[in-house]
């Protein structure tokens, strides 16, 4: 029997329930709720063909058309299989082996495991319930010169409180030897962005995702932003072709059609007021967010609340096991909104 790297034998296994989500309201992942843009469809009905599959990714395209709408030139950008190969380009760059890698606890379980297998000593720093404000001074006292990397979502997964960029700053400049990543998954809901920082700042990286906002999580795909050389050492290693033609072409399509996003964000927002309003009412405690989901309070109930919840065919997260008594519940729209606190009602 072969023996894998210690690294993997001590991870712990990381499975998500993902299995027969599709006939749900999948209120679990953030994801969009109502699908993408209608010309992300069409745009892959005019451009796949048989021919097309039969050639390795051609990026030229795609690069030229998100370098312009985020205004970063296409040699600061890497294209990305998602925000997870982000992640792990950038921990297979920067981090060694027995090096520190600084992560929020809670957050996306993503970094801990690219972390983890890296060989890396991860270091958590810890968020405060109830309110769950960022962490900035524990974090700070957290940074030695062994830290590598420093992980952070903004807003953070599972809280949805977020960052600001005057915090940012002070992390940066405390840890002028580290890769600090500013995850932006969730950046249309909230709008605070560390792009503008990037000249300001060799040790910073931004990541984008499709997968949320623009309703492509099947897609897989992302972008990494960072200064040049950063960029040129992350291409080394990371594979060539990593995203797929359909991702791309599909980005391409996605980001050219910005009244879809705008209306899917200001319905998105008026359902998480809805939502919010309709716990404050029930008096169930959550936290304040800045992204497409609430985590709510639900004390010893909690895997109550997510199973009457799915027997009703709504799946949301139970997040209990990391933060207590914690579910947390994507907002898509009111509608959709409205049946969660249908179902609450019932139980209050």
């Amino acid at each position: 029997m072969l023996n894998p790297r210690k690294a993997v034998l001590e991870m712990a296994p990381y499975h998500p329930p993902t299995g027969n989500r599709a006939t749900n309201l999948r209120l679990d992942f953030n994801e969009n709720t109502v699908g993408c843009s209608p010309k992300v469809i069409q745009r892959l009905n005019q451009r796949l063909t048989a021919a097309a599959l039969t050639i390795y990714p051609d990026y030229t395209r795609v690069r030229r058309t998100l370098s312009e709408f985020f205004h970063i030139p296409s040699e600061r950008m890497l294209l990305t299989n998602g925000t997870d190969e982000a992640i792990q380009v950038l921990v297979n760059t920067f981090v060694e082996s027995g090096s520190e890698v600084l992560v929020p606890r809670p957050s996306y379980a993503m970094y801990r495991f690219y972390a983890e297998l890296a060989g890396a000593k991860i270091t958590e720093v810890d968020y405060a319930p109830p309110a769950c404000a960022f962490p900035i001074q524990a974090l700070l006292a957290k940074i030695t010169d062994n830290t590598k990397a420093i992980l952070i979502s903004n807003p953070n997964n599972p809280t949805g409180t977020a960052v600001n960029l005057e915090t940012i700053d002070q992390i940066l400049k405390a840890a002028p030897g580290a890769a600090v990543l500013i995850d932006e998954a969730y950046y249309e809901f909230c709008g605070i962005t560390a792009l503008g920082l990037l000249d300001q700042y060799p040790n910073l990286f931004v990541s984008r995702t499709f997968s949320k906002v623009y309703g492509m999580a099947a897609m897989r795909m992302g972008c990494l932003f960072s200064q040049q050389v950063n960029v040129e050492f992350l291409h080394k290693a990371q594979s060539p072709y990593s995203v797929n033609t359909l991702a791309a072409i599909a980005a391409e399509a996605a980001v050219e059609d910005p009244d879809y996003i705008t209306q899917y964000v200001t319905e998105a927002l008026a359902a998480r007021t809805l939502l919010t309003e309709g716990l404050t009412q029930l008096g169930i405690q959550y936290v304040p967010s800045s992204a497409n989901f609430v985590l709510g309070y639900f004390g010893s109930r909690a895997k109550e609340v997510t199973k009457a919840l799915r027997d009703e065919a709504i799946l949301v997260r139970d997040r209990s096991y990391e933060i207590e008594g914690g579910v947390r519940i994507t907002v898509g729209t009111r509608e959709q909104a409205r049946k969660v606190l249908e179902v609450l009602k019932t139980l209050w």
